[in-house]
């Protein structure tokens, strides 16, 4: 039976690089180790007066190019492997796009859905003192990720700065606008997943006007993402959240399943549209697969089913690695997650830069700088991967963990 948890993919890909880069068995085993790990209890006083707790993560994989840098999970899920595999695979994100970063994830095991508003503020501000020691603008800096997002930053932020006696923008990034947050930040990873899948088509021969597309998950990723292929000509025929999935083969109006999605919470009762069963939604005859959601959803048992001829991971860790070998010997190009969905902790690295020069660019300056660095790691990757006969996956890491060895060997072990 295949292991499908994302800590075991993580490290598996880590082996392979340092047997490919024939790293040292000590750089390896440093690679391979969180660099600090902090668990704690999140008690939350519900609104109706009775208390639950709920345990949290932070992990911060690596420092040697620079602060932690990673997103801020709320979902049932969560534990604390998961968040180790969420914080490795940021350190090499950060390394593939050159943002001067090391990998870090937080988490809390809790629902979002099942809370009110005042209740996710108390259990936002809780966590936030829980691990104010291992956070800061130049230790560590959380951004929104599954379950959270710019209000939850502001939270974060409010907390840190109450505790130093003045405002510091640059804790967190993924903040509002009106608090120092990054014009174009919101929109970023899913401008990265879509400029990066067209790229991809390209490279195929794939003319976005004539070309289909599914997109496993509406949130934060897939909402924009679907809007930007749509934008570019591609038809996107199905899409899917985590109560249902809906289909036509025409193509989804993205608006109007935005309007439907904002007035109902889901997109499941779209009206003139398909229902179809959310698994289902992968191994649909279309040219490109976006999935967007969680993690270990292309698997060993799927794998073999996809139709698409490009898939292009918006979520961390969607294939798992024998899924991955299996698209591989099926000539499937899978453009994988570090570079794929890297597009907002490049914003995130901008936001940093402008909270620290307390100066905002403009959105198409952001969207112009991302367009760029997006681009420069693409080229990077697919050049690489031809040179060594690596698939993009193993090239892509083979770059990012260069680099973050490189950085180690010239700041050198200490004492």
């Amino acid at each position: 039976m295949e292991d499908t948890s994302p800590l075991t993919d993580a490290l598996a890909q880590l082996a392979s690089t340092a047997r490919h880069l024939n790293l040292s068995s000590g750089m390896h085993a440093m690679l391979a180790q969180s660099r600090r790990e902090l668990m704690v209890s999140v008690p939350l006083r519900r609104d109706d007066g009775s208390t639950a707790v709920y345990p949290g993560y932070r992990v911060q994989h690596n420092f040697s190019r620079g602060p932690a840098k990673g997103g801020l999970r709320y979902s049932p899920s969560v534990d604390i492997d998961e968040i180790r595999a969420l914080a490795m695979w940021m350190t090499w994100k950060c390394a593939l796009v050159d943002v001067p970063y090391g990998g870090a994830k937080g988490g809390v095991a809790v629902d979002p859905r099942q809370h009110s508003q005042a209740e996710l503020e108390r259990i936002t501000r809780r966590y936030t003192a829980e691990i104010l020691p291992v956070i800061g603008p130049e230790v560590d800096i959380p951004a929104p990720d599954i379950g959270t997002n710019e209000q939850t930053m502001a939270w974060m932020m409010d907390t840190y700065s109450s505790t130093q006696g003045h405002t510091v923008p640059g804790v967190v990034t993924g903040k509002p606008v009106a608090l120092g947050g990054s014009l174009g930040r919101a929109s970023a990873t899913s401008r990265g997943v879509a400029h990066v899948a067209l790229m991809a088509m390209s490279s195929r021969g794939l003319d976005p006007t004539t070309a289909s597309a599914a997109v496993q998950g509406f949130g934060k990723v897939g909402r924009d993402a679907a809007k930007f292929l749509t934008e570019a000509g591609v038809s996107v025929k199905a899409i899917s959240d985590v109560d249902g999935a809906v289909y036509s083969p025409r193509g989804l109006s993205i608006s109007g399943l935005t309007a439907h999605v904002e007035r109902t919470g889901s997109v499941v009762g779209f009206e003139g549209v398909e229902s179809i069963d959310p698994a289902d939604l992968l191994t649909l005859d279309v040219d490109l697969l976006v999935p967007a959601a969680v993690e270990g959803v292309i698997t060993a048992v799927n794998a073999g089913l996809i139709q698409a001829r490009i898939v292009v991971e918006g979520a961390n860790g969607p294939t798992t690695n024998e899924a991955d070998a299996i698209l591989g010997d099926r000539g499937v190009l899978v453009v994988p997650d570090i570079l794929a969905n890297a597009g907002g902790v490049v914003v995130s690295y901008f936001e940093w830069v402008q909270a620290n020069q307390a100066y905002q660019w403009r959105e198409s300056e952001v969207n112009e700088r991302l367009e760029e660095r997006m681009t420069r790691a693409w080229y990077s990757v697919i050049e690489y991967a031809g040179a060594h006969q690596l698939t993009y996956r193993q090239a892509a890491t083979a770059l990012a963990v260069q680099r973050v060895v490189e950085a180690h060997e010239l700041r050198g072990l200490y004492p």
